[in-house]
């Protein structure tokens, strides 16, 4: 019954090891309980078998630990569940802009700061200088850089 209960508790932790790196990088408190469980069950062998077997099991922890590790981070195993899908859509980026400075819209979207806006028949995402727009207002073109429209509340 020991050595169950000292498996199972370096078995949790290996396993919450894995999946901190795998599945939740960057959470760092499944990775902490992990760790936390392998000391355990390592100082758990320490007070159960005494010294030489308690560094048997310590060693055995790591070695099986690090194979662990290296074994899924190589095999293609997790990789089904990751997600491999990526964007390949591009903006529109060579037709042109058609709105100018001081050309009159109405925000379609709550600007906060950023948004949507129609001008005429056209819609397009705008920004403010840090100004909250609400919905349905009319807002007047102040800026054109690029692709970024500059609007701020027409009164």
């Amino acid at each position: 019954m020991t050595w169950l209960i000292l498996l199972l508790i370096l078995a949790i932790g290996l396993g919450l090891i894995v999946i901190e790196i795998i599945f939740v990088p960057g959470t760092t408190v499944v990775g902490i309980l992990g760790l936390l469980c392998l000391i355990g069950g390592v100082m758990y062998g320490f007070s159960m078998f005494g010294d030489p077997i308690g560094w048997s099991i310590t060693a055995a922890t790591v070695i099986i630990s690090a194979a662990v590790i290296i074994i899924s981070l190589k095999s293609g195993v997790w990789k089904r569940f990751a997600l491999n899908k990526s964007m390949d859509s591009k903006v529109n980026d060579r037709v042109a802009i058609t709105i100018k400075v001081g050309d009159e819209g109405i925000a379609l979207s709550a600007l906060r700061p950023f948004g949507n806006a129609e001008f005429g028949n056209d819609k397009m995402e705008v920004t403010t200088l840090g100004e909250l727009v609400d919905s349905g207002s009319k807002v007047k073109v102040t800026q054109v850089e690029g692709r970024i429209i500059y609007v701020e509340q027409f009164k």
